[in-house]
């Protein structure tokens, strides 16, 4: 089926996409399978519809800017993970996707123009209305419900990168006139609108149920409740903080403020749809491996919208392989560590007695007592175990220790009195000097903040088996956390706090955590930071709250570092720069990512670009 979409999009014109090699088009080639062969049979259409879903720009486990057409999609097989996670991860509240690294520019964007998938959409909407006596007039209206969700999906990758764009909801002619295939940009808020307008139609036509990775018109709901909620930001926030522009001029990005509130109650609407149908993870009494267990479990009465993975189909991750560091795995090549930034979203950890001396610690795993439950289901702690391995963080030893721990960090490095080594088998009076987890600075596979991401780990995987392309729990792309955390959020941009408490606190009780008696706007995105860590949604949170460019101005972030005192018997923990001490920006011009080159280099009407590019 692969092929057949191949060569349906080959002969594909949508906004700037030339005509120079499509001189005969009206010779039937005697390799393509008709519509009729496509659209007659529940094989065909889902055969067609696999490679629909596969391109969905679903911020997965192994989601890579494609090196085949420019594209940001899914990764192929030889990929061992998400390449983003070297930003998701680092740094900021959940550490996602912040700057520049490894000659990738996050801001700039990867080029997303996923018109070809759309175009297959447009067929499957103008098709299936002459397949009624094979699939009759149910399964027709079911299957464009889902071409409607098919192709929001796809729109809302666009908008919340691009603002503007075209809407294209036709199948266009390749043979038509060039000035008629060169169309413009719709304005943002248009854009927006035709998204909300879609997927109120995927829900009315899809059923209620649908096997696992196909939506159904709770997943339209899900994802309506998502997008309208960035819609409402980039009105209320991105109407004070924004970059001039012709662009911006036009409408072709930024929406008035006037309409914020509407896309808010959308997105609380939307998000009420789900409320009775799915439900919060609370199936183990203890609250932290209940939350470690709700990214495992395919059971869970939470997951609204999943993205499966096979070995066999050659599409499994490497999420085990790249999230441990290599003594835990067959062949690890450990991509990402949590910071002690987002750590601390939980609040302080108790590492520093009152006069500024390290608090002394018998061993490691002290650290993690009383943090609350979804902290420690979330993050790897120092002294914490996996695979009946123990996570041995050290960064060096001391001697002996005295004074602050503030004063010990300000020091020049070569002016502190510590041991570090360039290898884990280096000793020191017989005791080892870097731990086998790290933290280290000479390779990829040990930590560098002296965390480790836990969330959606599969601890029931044998050692010998973790390795690149192994992994196949599924990505949940929307749960009912998030739901509620939309509909929070919504809710308290519209006044109505008392129904962002209930929320919250069901999201709190579940983690085990403190209820609140009261809540704040920046409880609520706090608590968001910490539900959804690692689940590749803090950066587009920065954009649409239009704060990016002031959490990430300049700014450098910390991890833990764990010590040995020698002459104690004891460990401390000093709160230090990340090892490689990057330093992260993000310029207000990159709240929208430029329209790519190529495509108006096809069709100059994509102009004006976004401001500042």
């Amino acid at each position: 089926m692969k092929s057949i979409h191949k060569l349906i999009i080959a002969v594909a014109l949508t906004a700037g996409v030339s005509v120079t090699s499509c001189q005969k088009l009206n010779i039937a080639p005697n390799n393509i399978f008709t519509s009729d062969v496509i659209f007659n049979s529940q094989a065909g259409i889902q055969s067609f519809l696999a490679t629909i879903y596969q391109d969905l720009p679903i911020e997965d486990f192994k989601y890579v800017p494609s090196t085949s057409d420019g594209a940001e999609s899914p990764a192929g097989f030889e990929h061992g993970g998400n390449d983003w996670q070297e930003f998701y991860n680092e740094a900021g509240c959940t550490g996602e996707e912040v700057g520049p690294w490894s000659g990738m520019d996050i801001g700039g964007g990867f080029g997303f123009w996923p018109y070809g998938d759309i175009r297959n959409v447009n067929i499957m909407i103008a098709e299936l209305p002459n397949h009624v006596a094979e699939l009759t007039q149910a399964g027709v209206n079911q299957l464009l419900g889902e071409a409607h969700f098919l192709r929001a999906y796809y729109y809302f990758g666009m908008a919340k990168r691009y603002g503007g764009v075209p809407i294209i909801t036709t199948v266009q002619d390749p043979g038509a006139p060039l000035a008629t295939l060169q169309v413009h940009r719709d304005k943002e808020q248009a854009v927006w609108d035709f998204i909300g307008s879609e997927l109120d139609l995927a829900y009315q036509m899809m059923p209620a149920t649908s096997d696992a990775g196909r939506a159904n018109k709770y997943v339209a709901a899900a994802l309506k409740s998502r997008a309208m909620l960035y819609a409402a930001c980039v009105a209320k926030y991105g109407s004070v903080n924004f970059v001039d522009g012709e662009a911006r001029s036009s409408g072709a990005v930024g929406i008035p403020a006037s309409a914020a509130t509407a896309y808010f109650q959308a997105s609380y609407d939307a998000a009420k749809l789900l409320d009775g149908v799915y439900s919060l993870y609370n199936v183990n009494p203890d609250k932290q491996q209940n939350y470690v267990d709700l990214f495992l479990d395919a059971k869970s009465p939470e997951n609204i919208f999943i993205k499966q993975y096979s070995i066999a189909n050659n599409t499994a991750h490497s999420w085990d392989d790249t999230m441990s560091p290599r003594y835990f795995t067959a062949n690890a090549l450990s991509r990402s560590y949590p910071t002690l930034d987002l750590v601390e979203r939980w609040g302080a950890l108790n590492v520093t007695n009152p006069d500024g001396t390290p608090k002394r610690f018998d061993n490691r795993a002290e650290l993690q007592q009383g943090l609350e439950p979804r902290l420690l289901a979330t993050i790897y702690f120092p002294g914490a175990t996996l695979r009946g391995l123990t996570f041995d963080m050290q960064r060096g030893i001391y001697p002996s220790f005295s004074g602050t721990a503030a004063a010990e960090v300000a020091k020049a490095p070569n002016s502190r009195s510590y041991i570090l080594a360039g290898a884990t088998t280096t000793l020191y009076q017989g005791v080892q000097v870097i731990g086998f987890c790290g933290p280290y600075t000479g390779g990829d596979d040990l930590t560098r903040t002296g965390f480790y991401v836990r969330k959606y780990i599969n601890y029931n995987e044998a050692q010998a088996s973790v390795n690149l392309n192994t992994s196949v729990q599924p990505w949940i792309d929307f749960r009912y956390a998030e739901i509620l955390l939309n509909r929070a959020e919504a809710a308290m941009e519209l006044g109505n706090t008392a129904d962002a408490l209930t929320c919250i606190n069901l999201i709190r009780d579940r983690a085990g955590a403190t209820l609140y008696s009261d809540i704040t706007l920046d409880e609520v995105r706090n608590e968001r930071c910490m539900e959804l860590a690692f689940e590749n949604q803090y950066y587009w949170d920065l954009k649409r709250w239009r704060t990016a460019d002031v959490v990430l101005d300049k700014a450098h972030f910390k991890g833990l570092m764990p010590y040995y005192v020698f002459n104690e018997n004891k460990f401390i923990f000093l709160a230090e720069p990340e090892l490689f001490n990057r330093e992260y920006t993000f310029p207000k011009q990159n709240y929208y990512e430029p329209i790519p080159g190529g495509e108006i280099a096809k069709n100059p009407n994509l102009l004006p670009n976004n401001p500042g590019y």
